[in-house]
């Protein structure tokens, strides 16, 4: 995989650069949680791919570097994502939290074994990519509060504890790496769209709409409305 002229590795285009790169990320997962890191060297990810291991540099020059790749692309992946599709105009609190899940469950369901290596790995990795994984998943945590925080001022959402429905949320996406099964019954757009409205469904008002005007005339209808859902469900 290298020019004939200057024995420089060879330039790949982006597309074949992209597949090339996700089966060697696939193949690393696999045989990190197969063997360990420690116990897999870069000839056996060089053998699963079907390339030399001269190749293989072209693409990766150490399996610290293929790791800090792997950690980078499950945990700022859905983070660059999000933030480029909630940044449309046009969306409330309500459409970004849709947006939100579906990045997340999506990509958990269809990289499950990414995630779970990166989970079970936490305690092994560099203390650079520690701070950059803890870094990033505040971020995502801090992007879905926000979004909360905006459903509940806007009147969207319930009074809640933003923080704590954001990790609600999140816990409810990520636990999809474990569970999901491509050939089962459903397949991932019917789970994203099946937990899209689980989320929506907790944290919603009962009428589903934002209250008209602000201030306290505001505020003392929505607290009315609070003790009129709280009724309902206690049937008094």
């Amino acid at each position: 995989m290298s020019s004939p002229r200057t024995g420089k590795p060879a330039r790949v285009p982006t597309a074949r650069r992209e597949l090339v790169e996700n089966e060697l990320y696939e193949h690393a997962t696999r045989l990190f949680a197969e063997r360990g890191f420690a116990g897999t060297s870069l000839q056996d990810i060089a053998d699963a791919l079907g390339i030399t291991r001269p190749a293989l540099y072209y693409y990766v020059r150490s399996k610290d570097e293929l790791l800090a790749k792997l950690v980078t692309e499950v945990t700022d992946g859905p983070l660059t994502e999000i933030e480029e599709l909630i940044s449309r105009p046009g969306l409330d609190a309500a459409d970004k939290l849709a947006v939100i899940v579906r990045v997340i469950v999506v990509r958990r369901a269809t990289q499950p074994a990414r995630f779970r290596l990166l989970i079970r790995s936490e305690a092994e990795l560099p203390a650079e990519l520690t701070d950059a994984y803890d870094q990033s998943r505040r971020a995502v945590l801090r992007t879905v509060a926000t979004v909360v925080e905006e459903g509940v001022r806007a009147g969207l959402f319930r009074p809640v504890d933003s923080r704590v429905a954001a990790l609600g949320v999140l816990g409810m996406c990520n636990w999809v790496a474990w569970w999901f099964r491509p050939d089962g019954r459903d397949g991932v757009d019917a789970v994203a769209e099946q937990l899209t409205g689980m989320a929506l469904g907790a944290l919603q008002r009962p009428e589903g709409r934002a209250l008209d005007g602000g201030g306290p005339a505001a505020a003392l209808a929505m607290l009315r409305q609070d003790l009129d859902h709280l009724e309902r469900i206690l049937d008094v």
